[in-house]
């Protein structure tokens, strides 16, 4: 798995993630605001698996 997620496209997936899981938490927006997982993950792996179905790449390349 090579990265495909850069910098600005890490920080955006991480702090999406942390709202909508801490939302979740709190009540605010139901049981569905779990998927907060899937952002949160791909942004601390810095792979992401519908960028490489698509060929997209945010990071880059040395």
């Amino acid at each position: 798995m090579k990265a495909n997620v850069g910098g600005m496209d890490k920080v955006a997936r991480i702090g999406a993630g942390v709202v909508l899981i801490g939302l979740a938490l709190a009540g605010v927006i139901g049981p569905w605001g779990y998927i907060g997982v899937v952002p949160l993950a791909t942004g601390l792996m810095g792979w992401c698996p519908a960028y490489s179905l698509f060929g997209i790449k945010t990071c880059s390349t040395k």
